[in-house]
């Protein structure tokens, strides 16, 4: 992940403020420390900070058209950039960056081309010969972006609200999937699939077209010119992208660069669930698998460090983005700059554990909608900032704009938790890949329950962290919070904590509005809230608060035991046992 700044239609064109730019963009250097590039024209400038993944030599930023009329930043990467610049002979093209398309695009199309691009990617173009100017988000939210207004009528983008904060009167999240243009001073949506709308599909399940959608989306992300891996944790959805990954591997143009034996990453508490089924996964599919610990006091050591880069305050986002942050300085520091992850699944297929309280199918799709179009405020931030803050980016295969077209397309009710019939959460994904004759994965993790990643890494790390904020936060401080914090007022100690912190960091009132509220289970939106009257009294972002659902659910959860089996496998002893200590 690269960062980016633009500022544009400043009043001030002095070179105080030429430096200030400058140290803005530096605090995005975490998300790209290979190189640093400005471009200015007049009163407009375009910042960029560079993780150097596709074209490392020659692909520093900005990037231009052929007169460098138009120039353009991008935090992203562009998976049909060679289709496309067949459709662009007619255009000189400098380097071998995969987003210099951007540029020839906007020449050739206009404002049109946006929905061409297959990639995750936000980027601002600014066109020098009427001083226009666009800006534009992936379909998701998979790159984070922020807009803002100075006082002065000039208008910010920036990859991390810290970069526009102290500078912009008023900022908010870019919604994924839409484009600003100066010319109409509008967002408007240039993604408008057929899900969108919440119709309800009547496409009959394919399990083998969802297999073929996701082994390309899979296979796409594989196009790097610098060491990768996945991000494992054991459980179906990264289980999948690791197999896929290893099965194609051999073919790719990154194994003629860095050999045909994939890595793979796991991090928890010792005897967490994920570190023992990532173990097992990797010794079938035969990876090169790499094992990091922590404890629960090193994780809570880094939780002011988390929720500075994460920039938000929401409860189970702190609780998972703590171990992929610690996770990603380790994976960085072996030297790898690129992993894939396993994001995206449950909101497809409505993996998590409320989701076997939905009433009817037409509730079911409604909700997985839902989470799709909130991701970028959850899922997506997380894992974008965690592995960006040492400078590491993830690519998530199951948030493939075709994979999804295809996913979403299915009569829901083959996605429906039908225990009578022997279908569990994800029934769709698991059966799609379950191969009789060449599988893919052992059938126990095939068919894993749902663990999300804050719990995966070890039950207690959520216990250790109620227990901390219990200390740190008094019943009456809690009492007050209502005048204290008017606006998303926190309902626990836990979520109260957080906001401390976070309000350190960001105290102005459009930095709060930009983290969602409301009553949640289990990761649900509000309104699956109303599907059990029991959750309203259980409010808690954790799997187990799925009251009868999981098997480790708060009245009946059972410590953690350490794997009495121990971490070093004599058959597999590539293994690498690694402890984190921040």
């Amino acid at each position: 992940m690269c960062g980016i700044l633009a500022v544009l239609g400043i009043t001030d064109n002095s070179q105080a403020k030429r430096s200030r730019i400058i140290e803005l963009s530096r605090r995005l250097r975490h998300r790209g420390p290979d190189w640093s590039g400005l471009h200015c024209h007049e009163d407009c400038y375009l910042a960029h900070q560079r993780l150097a993944i596709v074209d490392p030599a020659s692909g520093d930023q900005p990037l231009y058209n052929e007169d460098k009329t138009v120039a353009v930043t991008v935090n992203g990467e562009i998976y049909n950039h060679k289709e496309l610049r067949e459709e662009l002979k007619s255009h000189q093209f400098r380097t071998g960056s995969d987003c210099e398309v951007i540029a020839h695009l906007y020449e050739e199309y206009g404002e049109a081309f946006v929905d061409m691009l297959d990639g995750m990617f936000s980027f601002v173009l600014l066109d020098t010969r009427d001083k226009s100017f666009i800006a534009a988000r992936d379909a998701i939210g998979i790159t984070p972006l922020y807009i803002g207004w100075g006082l002065d009528g000039s208008v910010w983008f920036a990859s991390e609200m810290k970069a526009l904060s102290d500078d912009c009167e008023r900022f908010t999240s870019f919604l994924p999937g839409h484009i600003y243009s100066s010319k109409t001073g509008e967002l408007r949506r240039w993604y408008n699939p057929p899900w969108y709308s919440e119709h309800i599909p009547s496409v009959p399940y394919d399990s083998l077209v969802l297999r073929k959608a996701f082994e390309k989306a899979v296979v796409k992300r594989l196009m790097t010119d610098v060491p990768f891996g996945v991000l494992l944790s054991g459980g179906l959805d990264s289980s999948l992208v690791a197999a896929v990954a290893s099965r194609y591997m051999k073919d790719s143009e990154a194994a003629c660069q860095w050999g045909s034996q994939l890595h793979t990453f796991c991090i928890g508490l010792k005897g967490s669930p994920d570190l023992k089924a990532a173990r097992e996964v990797a010794n079938y599919l035969g990876t090169r698998h790499h094992e990091f610990y922590f404890t629960v006091q090193e994780g809570l050591d880094a939780l002011e460090e988390v929720i500075y880069h994460i920039e938000t305050y929401d409860v189970t986002t702190i609780r998972a983005s703590t171990p992929m942050f610690l996770m990603s300085r380790k994976i960085k520091s072996l030297g790898v700059k690129m992993v894939l992850s396993g994001e995206g699944s449950d909101e497809i297929f409505g993996g998590y554990l409320y989701f076997h309280k939905a009433p009817n199918k037409e509730e079911f799709h409604q909700e997985t909608c839902r989470k799709i179009k909130a991701l970028h405020l959850y899922d997506c931030l997380r894992a974008n900032k965690s592995t960006s803050a040492w400078g590491v980016e993830a690519r998530v295969p199951f948030l493939d704009k075709e994979f999804i077209n295809v996913a979403m397309s299915i009569d829901p009710e083959w996605k429906m938790i039908r225990p009578d019939l022997g279908r569990i959460e994800k029934w769709v994904i698991r059966n799609a890949f379950d191969d009789e004759h060449n599988p893919y994965l052992p059938k126990h993790i095939l068919y894993r329950q749902k663990e999300q990643f804050s719990d995966g890494v070890g039950y207690s790390w959520i216990d250790g962290l109620k227990d901390h904020a219990n200390q740190q936060v008094t019943d009456a401080m809690l009492a007050n919070a209502s005048f204290v914090y008017p606006e998303n007022t926190p309902t626990t100690k836990e979520g109260y904590y957080y906001r401390t912190i976070f309000e350190r960091f960001f105290p102005k009132n459009a930095a709060r509005s930009t983290v969602p509220g409301g009553p949640s289970v289990a990761c649900s939106t509000a309104k699956a809230v109303e599907w059990d009257a029991a959750w309203s009294n259980n409010l808690d972002p954790s799997g187990r608060a799925a009251l009868g659902v999981h098997v480790a659910a708060y009245e009946e959860k059972k410590e953690a035991k350490d794997d009495s089996s121990g971490y070093a496998s004599p058959q597999k002893p590539q293994v690498e046992k690694i402890v984190v200590t921040v």
